[in-house]
């Protein structure tokens, strides 16, 4: 393939286990509709609620769902695949698209526990094909807003800047850890593609490289300011923080702000912010850099550190200390001979409830008090909204994608009506999701028949 040509649809994003159930599913002749849901079993540690993220690459990896010729031609010669019916190749690759529906709650909501993201209703082949790019895709966008969460509500008010894009797992997932953490409170990132993707305002400062490039540290701050006027930010650190402050301070220079990346980043910054002020220079901020996370800056907050700003890079963008959340995607109902089965599993420590699902939200007051899961036919408890809203139907989108600045509004009211508890950086308190009454009752019929001895009257 050209470097110029466009890229080749996501279909075969995808583990082969799916392609073979796929191509069984075609064999089998079941067309009928299943209903898979995407959840996480527990949360990571220190983590009491997660932020849900990725909803929208979700819908686009579905709307784009086909085999081109190049692709069916591998599969085609793939050995695992040599049983397989012509006609799967010829006939029904070719002419696969979703056409099912997914329901999904709004991103930037905060999920707990065994709460469906969302749910796939389609004919079982199309439904399970997708599992892989979906896990990746809302797994992965939702460690990196449930973390950027945590380091937002650490800051305290203060600005947090997305800076992790040289430390992620490629540049895709570069511009997609911005996009989540934007939603999740960081007030922009330094990736420019995702600056152009999706409008996130772009921050960016200047490297110790240009510091040593120059003759003297006077030299560096002064090219720098004679180009980007009052939009610079100045590095102190290369050499000695304090006598580069000095240095800013004495000359007429007036930088949007000075970064502190090493060092004691509470002492630098007091000593930092004495300089600058007793030279008229209340207005330069001081922004940190350097192996932050929700704790340093939490600590660096808590001692009265006057910093203005955070960059936080390597923590975010991996969301080092959770950087795998582990999601799943699990059959919960399927239709046979025009009736629906729920389905459910029973391995030890992996057990999931049966049925199609809605989450219900519930308050006290203008705080969430419990969550209740419950079949999605029932109705909710008096007073309680659902999350789990419609998004997608026929293959189709059922609305325009949701602006991001949108998003980010409705995240933040959501992490502000958390009860306290619960935004703790440590020592977690849980939050009570319960099930209904039909789902409980559901799930213990289904339990009790599956240990009946094989054969047993049913």
């Amino acid at each position: 393939m050209s470097p110029l040509s466009p890229s080749p649809p996501p279909s075969l994003s995808t583990d082969l286990y799916e392609l073979t159930m796929m191509a069984g599913y075609y064999v089998a002749g079941m067309r009928a509709p299943a209903t898979f849901e995407l959840y996480v079993r527990d949360l990571p540690r220190n983590r009491s609620y997660l932020v849900a993220a990725g909803i929208e690459q979700a819908l686009e990896y579905l709307e784009a769902l086909r085999f081109t010729p190049e692709q069916i031609g591998y599969l085609r010669g793939l050995p695992m695949f040599e049983p397989v019916p012509a006609a799967f190749f010829d006939e029904h690759l070719p002419s696969v698209r979703f056409t099912g529906e997914m329901w999904a709650v709004a991103e930037g909501t905060p999920v707990f526990a065994h709460e469906p993201i969302l749910r796939v209703t389609a004919p079982i082949g199309e439904a399970q094909l997708v599992e892989t790019a979906l896990l990746a895709t809302i797994g992965f966008q939702t460690s990196i807003a449930s973390k950027a969460a945590r380091v937002v509500h650490a800051a305290a008010g203060r600005a947090v800047v997305e800076f992790g894009s040289r430390r992620a797992h490629g540049t895709e997932a570069a511009c997609l850890a911005a996009r989540a953490a934007y939603i999740a409170g960081c007030q922009g990132t330094s990736n420019v593609e995702a600056g152009f993707r999706f409008g996130i305002p772009v921050s960016g400062t200047m490297a110790h490289s240009w510091v040593m490039s120059f003759e003297s540290e006077a030299e560096a701050f002064g090219r720098f300011y004679e180009l980007y006027g009052g939009r610079s930010t100045l590095l102190l650190d290369t050499y000695d923080s304090v006598a580069a402050a000095e240095a800013v301070g004495r000359s007429a220079m007036r930088p949007r702000s000075v970064r502190l990346d090493s060092g004691d980043l509470a002492v630098l910054s007091r000593q930092v912010r004495a300089i600058l002020d007793a030279h008229a220079q209340t207005g330069t901020r001081i922004f940190a850099t350097g192996d932050l996370d929700e704790h340093r800056i939490a600590a660096l907050v808590a001692a009265g550190a006057p910093i203005d700003g955070f960059g936080v890079g390597t923590a975010l963008s991996t969301s080092k200390d959770a950087p795998a959340l582990g999601a799943v995607y699990k059959l919960v109902s399927f239709e046979r001979g025009g009736r629906t089965i729920d389905a459910m599993k029973l391995s030890e420590g992996k057990r999931s409830y049966p049925g199609a699902k809605q989450v219900w939200r519930q308050k006290g007051g203008k705080t969430p008090a419990r969550d209740v899961l419950s079949l999605a036919a029932e109705p909710g408890p008096p007073g309680a909204r659902p999350l789990l809203e419609r998004v997608m139907e026929g293959g189709r989108r059922t609305a325009p994608p949701v602006p991001l600045a949108s998003l980010r509004e409705a995240c933040r009211r959501a992490l502000d009506e958390l009860p306290p508890g619960l935004r703790r950086l440590d020592r977690v308190e849980p939050y009570p999701v319960t099930l209904s009454d039909p789902l409980r009752s559901l799930t213990e019929r289904l339990a009790a028949r599956a240990q009946e001895p094989e054969g047993t009257d049913r």
